[in-house]
């Protein structure tokens, strides 16, 4: 059976900071074991929401639903929604809370990192957000461990700003082991830098499979 990851879903979603992501644990021959995901959504309930770029969702499943036994990671993107009514969405950063206590990964980008700010999740854990100062106006009290680079790995937790969708997606890649560090820094340069070389280095690992 595939390991799902479970993607969180709420109105005003910001759709670019997920795709490559949710694309790519899905889909890659140049993974470890390809196939070896799958990719479901979770919602507050099963009514359907409405993204920022306007395309509508119908949840799999809702959050009253959703086990961390069940998931192999939580991904919360970003949505207007965190800092225009963050007791809305709070709910997922209490979910986020138990995936962590589970010992099962969580993955924030954006607006979804001053969710898990409010929630006391970043106190303790190297994290990175859009820019400092926006996690400081949640009044947590992890800005010491505020780190102004793209994306970071602490454990179970990773975090992005909201213009890394690329590096989130990398470091979602190899916190689920997809693949070697060497296939998925190729992956990063290709989609991220364009490189060409790096087909070479991706076709190499679909040929070991």
């Amino acid at each position: 059976m595939r390991e799902i990851v479970h993607v969180a879903v709420y109105d005003t979603l910001a759709d670019w900071e997920v795709g490559h992501a949710i694309a790519h644990i899905r889909t890659g021959e140049w993974q470890r074991a390809p196939g070896r995901f799958d990719v479901a959504t979770v919602g507050e309930t099963r009514d359907s929401v409405l993204t920022l770029g306007g395309v509508r969702i119908t949840p799999d499943l809702s959050l009253a639903e959703l086990r961390p036994a069940d998931s192999a990671m939580l991904i919360l993107p970003g949505a207007q929604g965190w800092d225009a009514d963050p007791e809305r969405l709070a709910s997922f950063a209490r979910t986020a809370r138990a995936f962590l206590d589970a010992g099962v990964p969580v993955a924030a980008i954006c607006g979804a990192t001053a969710g898990l700010a409010r929630e006391g999740l970043l106190d303790d854990r190297e994290h990175t957000s859009a820019v400092a100062g926006y996690l400081a106006a949640t009044g947590y009290e992890g800005t010491e461990r505020y780190r102004d680079v793209p994306a970071v790995t602490d454990g179970d937790l990773v975090t992005a700003g909201p213009t890394a969708p690329v590096a989130f997606a990398r470091e979602i890649l190899g916190r689920l082991d997809v693949a070697e560090p060497e296939v998925l820094d190729a992956w990063y340069a290709l989609f991220a830098e364009s490189d060409p070389s790096a087909f070479e280095v991706l076709a190499a690992a679909e040929e070991r499979r």
